[in-house]
């Protein structure tokens, strides 16, 4: 409860009001003409309410070179709440006021209902439990702004490059794989091969590298044979015979062996009988068909291997491995196939040097068939040195040749390949590489535990929003038909339907509609043009009855009421009689559950209602008055007995008093009042038949014609002493007498008479 201001200095109008003796009651009523501090009076209370200095230094008095410094006794806390130095040592919350600010920050500004008065109406109505729940609601929602702040700097850490175009979400959500390099490759092939569909569909696989090798095993048994029937020395013998003959010698002694006949006896040629001739019997050792046999294997042995060692042999395979080299390098964009590294030049130089070997020991063994011979190890290494090539030639052919089913693969999966799909694969997989490195996994963990961290305030989020849902399902109810109630109360031609709460991005707010004339309005921020809506359905006392419905309304729904203290600043603005009756009433109603309220207004008729309708003992009246010049002003006593007393009750004392005591003044200043005394109580004794801004002559006469018309307004002598009664009182009025008012002789005698029965007239009803 406000108790007093003690100390208003350099602030709006007040240069240094020192208003302590004047202390406030329960109901405190102040009176202010227009411009002489009533509002900042109210801003300061609203300062004070809610410990924000603004209200009051934006009402730093001009050309004051001090600060505002304000001291006002309060009850609870500190004996005084002090403003100094731009701020407060205490505050007061129990305070709710209504005045402009309440209306601009919470109904509407001007014409219109914006998106902040729907966020404070939302606080206005759930009230101060509703509050804390919406601001625990509103701080979780701030701190889910700042998660996305933090996600967005931390994703913008996370390098460009690495997230390849992905989301930090999908990014940072890419779960590691082991073998990513393989499968990077594998991706990267199988888009190459989408790309190429038609060279890889003409594309020929891997031929069989073929590299033939020496029979060394079978060289070496021939080189061994021998004719175990024939003679070595006999064979000599045969050989220098032969020698002697000339070329071509031996094979014609051995077409003769073929001739002689069965027996032996007769020679083909000379007859002569060759029984006893020393050299017949080697003759047919040494041609015979074994001896034939290993010459023809000596040089079936010689012709074979110049038929699969000839110089084409190396030359081919040298053309083999190059076409598989040219095929390696198109295949192994798209597959797995074995590297091909063979040193041909080598290759060539050591198979040379085997076949030579091979080649002398088979034409040694062809002139010495009947010796027994081996192959030099000279031969053999040569030989082994070969086949070492030949064995790598083998496994080349046989690695290439089982590439060629991963080769199948590719072509088939190359048909109608999706290439979008692809790229989209390669560039998942190494963005997953890039993930998983160890300076960007550590950005991505920073991220996700951001991310974590929001989740779980979006829980919070969520509970704290169920908890305000199922608090407001009864509140918004029961609000509406209070507002209802207040406006049926004021007699307005509206109704609000459609309270409700919305949750927003920026806070929870209100909507509703107006209800008139059976036709929904709704109040938006921006109406559709040429409709119906708040701007242009609500005249100006409309628009301040909604408020007063809304801030008696909100008192309602406060569970701590008995503890405010209610500030009502002016709030008969643009009301009717009706209207300020019904305020005054309200107010009445309102003060038993309050601990005190504060009345600010520039009507003394709405203020005079509210005084004589309130407990003597409970109230009080100040006034804010003009103090020497024009731009300052103090606060005083107001005496309201005196503002209650109206024209006529001052000129029906004057009356009384002259018929007590006399009048010591002008006798002419008591004649002038009989007439309007007169014309007052006419006026309010027979209201039907004066109505307001006709004259009293008329009255007279119309008293009169229905005296004669048998339905009198009063009795034929009340009607006479009317006539003599204004008769004499139109002698004194400027209207009836405009050339002798001010010069009719008065006596003391005359005026008594005529007052005493004017007062006599006027107490007959």
């Amino acid at each position: 409860m406000i108790t007093n201001f003690r100390l208003l200095r350099n602030i709006g109008q007040f240069d240094n009001v020192a208003a302590g003796a004047h202390q406030l009651e329960r109901l405190t009523l102040i009176y202010a003409e227009n411009g002489r501090g009533k509002t900042t009076l109210s801003a300061l209370m609203r300062s004070l309410a809610t410990n924000r200095p603004d209200p009051i230094l934006e009402r730093h008095r001009l050309a004051a070179p001090h600060q505002p410094e304000i001291i006002i006794d309060c009850t609870g806390g500190p004996a005084s709440a002090m403003f100094r130095n731009g701020a407060w040592n205490r505050h007061l919350p129990s305070l709710v006021i209504f005045d402009d600010t309440f209306v601009d920050e919470n109904i509407f500004s001007g014409l219109s209902v914006g998106a902040g008065h729907r966020q404070n109406l939302h606080e206005l109505i759930v009230g101060a439990q509703g509050v804390v729940l919406n601001q625990q609601l509103q701080e979780i929602v701030g701190r889910i702004e700042q998660h996305n702040q933090a996600l967005r700097n931390h994703a913008n850490a996370i390098p460009v490059t690495a997230m390849r175009g992905m989301t930090a979400d999908t990014f940072c959500g890419l779960a590691a794989r082991l073998a990513i390099d393989d499968e990077i490759q594998d991706a990267e092939r199988a888009l190459a091969a989408a790309q190429e569909q038609a060279p890889i569909e003409s594309a020929r696989p891997f031929e069989a590298l073929e590299l033939a090798p020496f029979d060394a095993a079978g060289i070496e048994r021939l080189l061994a044979r021998d004719l175990q029937g024939l003679d070595t020395a006999a064979a000599a013998r045969v050989q220098q015979h032969l020698a002697r003959l000339p070329g071509g010698g031996e094979a014609w002694v051995a077409d003769g062996m073929r001739r002689m006949p069965a027996d032996g006896r007769e020679c083909p040629f000379c007859a002569q009988d060759m029984t006893n001739s020393p050299v017949i019997a080697h003759y047919r050792a040494f041609f015979s068909d074994e001896y034939r046999n290993l010459k023809d294997s000596i040089a079936g042995l010689s012709a074979g291997i110049e038929q699969t060692q000839t110089d084409h042999g190396p030359a081919a395979f040298e053309r083999a491995l190059r076409v598989a080299t040219e095929r390696r390098a198109f295949w192994a964009r798209f597959a797995d196939v074995p590297d091909i590294a063979f040193d041909s030049a080598t290759l060539d130089q050591d198979w040379r040097r085997a076949r030579h070997l091979v080649s002398s020991a088979i034409a040694e063994k062809a002139a010495a068939p009947l010796e027994r011979m081996a192959l030099s190890p000279e031969a053999v290494e040569a030989i082994n040195v070969y086949h070492a090539h030949v064995d790598r030639a083998v496994a080349l052919s046989r690695q290439l040749l089982a590439a060629n089913r991963r080769i199948n693969l590719v072509k088939e999966r190359a048909v109608g390949a999706n290439i979008s799909a692809h790229q989209a694969d390669v560039v998942r997989l190494k963005a997953t590489k890039s993930r998983h490195e160890n300076d960007v996994a550590a950005l991505c963990n920073v991220y996700l535990a951001e991310k974590a961290a929001k989740a779980a305030s979006e829980q919070q989020r969520d509970e704290a929003r169920r908890a305000l849902e199922q608090y407001r399902q009864n509140v918004f109810p029961n609000y509406q038909n209070a507002i209802n109630t207040y406006l049926g109360r004021f007699n307005a031609g509206f109704r609000l339907e459609q309270i409700q709460a919305a949750n927003t991005r920026a806070g929870s707010s209100c909507t509703y509609h107006l209800r008139i004339n059976n036709v929904a309005v709704p109040v938006t921020a921006d109406p559709a043009p040429r409709r119906h809506s708040f701007r242009n359905t609500l005249s100006a006392g409309d628009r301040n009855t909604l408020a007063l419905a809304f801030f008696f309304a909100s008192l309602d729904q406060d569970l701590n009421l008995a503890n405010k203290v209610v500030v009502i600043d002016d709030p008969v603005s643009s009301l009717d009689e009706n209207r300020s009756l019904t305020t005054m009433q309200e107010i009445r109603r309102l003060l038993p559950k309050v601990a005190q309220i504060i009345i600010l207004s520039h009507s003394k008729h709405f203020l005079c209602q509210t005084w004589e309708n309130s407990n003597p003992a409970q109230r009080t009246a100040l006034q804010v008055r003009r103090d020497g010049g024009p731009n300052s002003s103090t606060i005083d006593v107001w005496n309201v007995a005196a503002d209650l007393v109206t024209e006529y009750d001052r000129r029906h004392e004057t009356l009384r008093n002259f018929l007590a005591a006399g009048y010591p003044g002008n006798l002419r200043d008591i004649a002038v009042h009989i007439r309007p005394t007169l014309e007052y109580f006419c006026r309010v004794a027979y209201p039907a038949d004066y109505p307001p801004g006709d004259l009293l002559g008329n009255f007279r006469d119309r008293c009169q014609t229905r005296l004669n018309q048998n339905n009198p307004i009063m009795p034929l002598a009340d009607v006479q002493e009317l006539r003599d009664l204004t008769d004499y009182g139109n002698l004194f009025h400027h209207d009836s007498n405009p050339q002798g008012y001010l010069t009719v002789a008065v006596t003391d005698g005359q005026v008594h008479g005529f007052v005493e029965r004017t007062m006599r007239f006027c107490s007959r009803r």
